[in-house]
């Protein structure tokens, strides 16, 4: 049976469009078109679509290296990311008009999703957890991020209690979760590394860090390996990988034997056209008997692995996570919040309401 908002309540569709691939440099304003489409025909929806209304945009690193010649984001194309929002309208049994949802989909304020496209994409019912006003955490503590943080520690890091955790980019949106689900419910060491003094102070007093090291203050993977040993002497059991470049190689060094590395992101190379080289030694690996892993969000967000929107949700109403969000209004300001990122204006998780 279909279900149907009325078509007067929805408005002309505005949609988030790429110029052209940008292989390096930083993206901008200038490099996105913000472009109004026809208004929806419910009429001519198909059984098993739903018209998904976006709430809230998502800016995220990994869109970085989606708009390059090599991504799957082309010019003149919708930009494509993680958005939270409410079903309008629905012809999709497993989807009622109110049900609020986060998708993987085109940065659109209004867009029809077929029973394909949802089978092609990732996507997961927030009906329950959260409501409308807070719809902002779909896109941050339970959507990617979220689902990031808690399947890069709890499985792929599989901490001990007591361990030392290293954290780079650990004031984002990631990173900040980590490090308090580490600190929370396994008793870890947390060691972050972030930029300024302004966040050196966040996440020691609002995340409950043990130490806070500012990257601007060093200018060579030499510097940092001091730094973590300052507060670390015997070395780190674990490192969660934002940012590559001398946080990598600086965290391999302090890695203690049967240390593990989470491979989440490298933002210190995505402006760049091809990746700095590295001083890693894999060969090292073998009798120290450490681990390397690269991972995605998805198993997680989808529930295929863990409990994780449960877990989540729980931890942050029981007061054990804390949430900071960088908010901007509009869909035309996702352009500026997405260079956000890279810039270091940016605090907590990026997100767009709309």
């Amino acid at each position: 049976m279909s279900e149907f908002t009325a078509v007067e309540s929805l408005p002309a569709p505005k949609t988030v469009f790429l110029k052209e691939s940008l292989n390096e440099g930083l993206p901008g304003p200038e490099h996105f078109d913000i472009v109004e489409g026809e208004p929806i025909d419910l009429d001519a929806i198909e059984e098993g679509s739903i018209v998904v209304q976006a709430k809230a945009l998502s800016a995220d690193p990994y869109l970085r290296g989606q708009i390059k010649s090599t991504g799957p984001i082309k010019g003149g194309k919708p930009v494509r990311g993680f958005i939270a929002g409410k079903v309008v309208a629905s012809k999709n049994p497993a989807w009622v008009v109110g049900d609020l949802i986060g998708a993987s989909l085109a940065f659109s304020t209004l867009q029809v999703v077929t029973a394909t496209g949802l089978a092609q994409t990732v996507s997961w019912k927030l009906t329950g957890l959260i409501d409308e006003s807070e719809i902002s955490y779909g896109v941050g503590i339970l959507g990617m991020p979220g689902a990031t943080a808690y399947g890069g520690l709890i499985d792929v890091l599989r901490p001990l209690a007591g361990e030392t955790i290293f954290i780079s980019a650990a004031s984002g949106a990631v990173g900040s979760l980590v490090g308090q689900i580490a600190k929370q419910n396994y008793g870890c060491k947390v060691i972050a590394s972030v930029g300024g003094p302004s966040k050196c102070a966040l996440v020691k007093e609002k995340f409950g860090f043990d130490h806070a090291i500012d990257y601007k203050t060093v200018n060579s993977a030499d510097d940092l390996i001091a730094a973590i040993r300052e507060v670390a002497p015997e070395g780190i059991d674990m490192y969660f990988e934002n940012v590559g470049g001398i946080h990598f190689d600086a965290a391999f060094a302090t890695l203690r034997s049967r240390g593990r590395i989470a491979l989440c992101g490298g933002i210190s190379e995505y402006n760049n056209s091809a990746p700095t080289p590295t001083t890693f030694q894999p060969l090292k690996m073998i009798y120290t008997q450490q681990r390397i892993e690269g991972f995605l969000a998805g198993d997680w967000l989808q529930g295929a692995k863990g409990n994780f929107l449960v877990d989540m949700n729980n931890w942050f109403r029981e007061g054990k996570l804390q949430v900071q969000e960088t908010v901007s209004d509009g869909i035309e300001s996702w352009p500026l919040a997405f260079q956000s990122l890279f810039t270091g204006a940016n605090v907590g998780k990026v997100v767009v309401r709309v």
